[in-house]
C-alpha cells in the first residue's frame, strides 16, 4: 500500500533506517553539555521512531492503522528535527552534518506528507 516517490527512485525503508542511524551517529560526536545529553534522548527517541513506525506501516493490514502509522512518522521527522536543531555545536563539521540531517528530515516529511494524501 505505502508508495515509492515517483521524482526519486529509493526504498524508504532504508531511508527511513538510515536516517535513524544517521541521527544516532550525530549525536554520538556532538559535544557533551548538559544541554545536549538531555537533546540526545529526545533526537533519539524520535528518530529511531520514525523507522520502526515505517516498517510497521508497511507491515499493516489495514489503511486506518497505516495511515496512523505513516502520520507518526511525519511527526516524528518534526520532532527529530526541532531536538537536532537545538543542539549546541561548535564547528564547521559538526554544523554541516547537522544541516545535512535538517536537510533529509525535510525531505522525509515531505514523502510522508505525500503519502498521507495519497492514501485518504
Amino acid at each position: 500500500m505505502v508508495e515509492k516517490s515517483d521524482t526519486k527512485p529509493f526504498d524508504l525503508e532504508e531511508r527511513t533506517i538510515k536516517y535513524a542511524r544517521d541521527m544516532f551517529e550525530f549525536v554520538g560526536l556532538r559535544p557533551k553539555t548538559l544541554v545536549n545529553i538531555e537533546l540526545v534522548k529526545q533526537v533519539v527517541r524520535s528518530a529511531g521512531s520514525v523507522g520502526a513506525n515505517y516498517i510497521e506501516a508497511r507491515e499493516s493490514l489495514g489503511k486506518k492503522d497505516q495511515t496512523m502509522r505513516i502520520r507518526i512518522c511525519r511527526k516524528e521527522v518534526k520532532e527529530s528535527r526541532y531536538w537536532l536543531q537545538r543542539f549546541e555545536i561548535e564547528g564547521q563539521v559538526l554544523q554541516g552534518k547537522r544541516q545535512k540531517l535538517i536537510n533529509e528530515s525535510s525531505e522525509l516529511l515531505k514523502i510522508f506528507t505525500t503519502i498521507v494524501e495519497k492514501i485518504k
